[in-house]
């Protein structure tokens, strides 16, 4: 274990974060205090940060074990949570463990002990079976998005990782969602719960968009020239609907990304990434979008198809008008289409074409470096700074990951950088660079 952890000022200090939020705020004091916690807060609200720093906080430095284990019931939720925990700069060894990757890649990984485990059931299970790492020094469990880790199809692997571990202290429970039954298997006695759902502070707005036609495919077009350049995401209920809108998008000259189960984890994890760093301004999506991604500051969601519970339809919005920020939802339906009876009362959005939308000025670059060259987003932007000659306002988002980083440079200059800057070493790295 290193010896430079970061104290609690020193993190927020490093995130740009002055104060905490009042659910923080009680959440920390909730989870400092008792062994179980149910935190009930809704998406955007920074749930993350809440738990992570109190379980954090109550780590031994000198200690070279697994010591907290945050179970999940996605990759994306896995690689989000590795994503803030790395960022805060905590000074521990950090691994997401989940299926899409390679167990040996997870097996080489944890054999240089992280204190802190994020997974989801599956994997975590199979490392358990394999005794991979030792569970008896984990204290501390985390169940993130319980009401989606605790589902039946969850349950059996659920039940055996908990069996294996036997010197627990504390559990901490979260969800965005209330009302969920929490099996007794979980082991859960006298919890305190942080229930934050009807505080209120939202600013979504939500808004109707009436298709005259059953085929909505040229009324959402003409929203999205109406909606103009801004991020946001269309959700659908089936991958088919996404391919046959994302042809029709292209068609039309709009640019977008994709994100639906049955893509190849690479694919998904890129896709994302261009969503993030403004390469795409649009996401077509399925409900796997509707939770656990790391996407910020998205100024509308659209409902293409409406989802079948109202749980979903809560999650959906809830990737706007986060962290007291703005946002809109928007409902496209079809003028004699029934609407499910958890809709509430909407106004309509009246829609007036402006043409296609410019697109985004960003384009991805892929660096064959990552953070096992010992290569940092600094080194990467001082190496464009220095030898791409590029003009600070051309750098976008820098994200490194473990083999490879992803660069967004300005799309006027991306050829350019790749001529320059292919076959270049970055520290002891020859780096190779291409469109990603």
């Amino acid at each position: 274990m290193t010896s430079n952890q970061k104290t609690q000022k020193q993190i927020l200090d490093k995130l740009g974060i002055k104060t905490l939020n009042e659910m923080q705020e009680a959440a920390q004091l909730a989870i400092q205090s008792a062994r179980e916690v149910i935190l009930l807060s809704p998406t955007g609200t920074g749930k993350t940060l809440a738990f992570l720093l109190p379980v954090i906080e109550a780590l031994d430095p000198d200690f070279e074990e697994v010591q907290l284990l945050i179970v999940v019931p996605s990759r994306e939720l896995a690689i989000q949570i590795e994503n803030v925990a790395r960022n805060m700069g905590t000074g521990y060894k950090i691994h997401a463990a989940y299926g899409g990757q390679s167990f040996n890649t997870d097996r080489q990984a944890i054999k240089h002990r992280p204190a802190i485990l994020i997974g989801t059931p599956g994997r975590l299970a199979d490392h358990l079976r394999r005794e991979t790492f030792s569970t008896d020094y984990i204290k501390t469990l985390v169940l993130d998005e319980f009401d989606k880790s605790l589902e039946v199809g969850f349950e059996g692997e659920m039940t055996e990782i908990i069996s294996f571990l036997p010197a627990l202290e504390k559990k901490v429970l979260t969800s965005a969602t209330q009302g969920i039954d929490i099996p007794k298997f979980v082991g859960l006695t006298s919890p305190v719960e942080v229930d934050y759902l009807h505080q209120g502070g939202s600013k979504l707005e939500l808004k109707a968009i009436v298709s005259p036609d059953k085929d909505k495919l040229d009324m959402l077009v003409k929203t999205l020239c109406h909606l103009g350049d801004q991020p946001g995401i269309i959700f659908c209920n089936f991958k088919g609907t996404i391919a046959r809108i994302s042809e029709y998008l292209s068609d039309r000259g709009i640019a977008h990304g994709t994100f639906y189960g049955g893509m190849e984890q690479r694919e998904r994890e890129l896709s994302l990434l261009k969503f993030r760093n403004g390469t795409h301004q649009l996401l077509l999506a399925t409900d796997l979008a509707a939770r656990g991604i790391d996407v910020p500051e998205i100024k509308f969601i659209l409902h293409y198809h409406l989802p079948i519970h109202a749980e979903e339809f809560t999650h959906r919005n809830g990737r706007t008008a986060r962290m007291q920020s703005e946002g809109t939802a928007y409902v496209l339906h079809w003028k004699d289409e029934k609407l499910p009876e958890f809709m509430p009362q909407m106004g309509e959005e009246f829609i007036h074409d402006k043409g296609i939308p410019d697109g985004s000025q960003w384009h991805t670059l892929e660096l064959s470096g990552g953070r096992k060259d010992k290569i940092s987003k600094g080194d990467i932007a001082g190496f464009f700074f220095k030898e791409g000659n590029i003009d600070r306002a051309h750098l976008g988002t820098i994200e490194v990951k473990n083999t490879q980083s992803f660069v967004a440079v300005h799309k006027s200059i991306a050829e350019e950088m790749i001529k320059r800057l292919d076959n270049k070493r970055l520290k002891k790295a020859k780096l190779r660079i291409q469109h990603a």
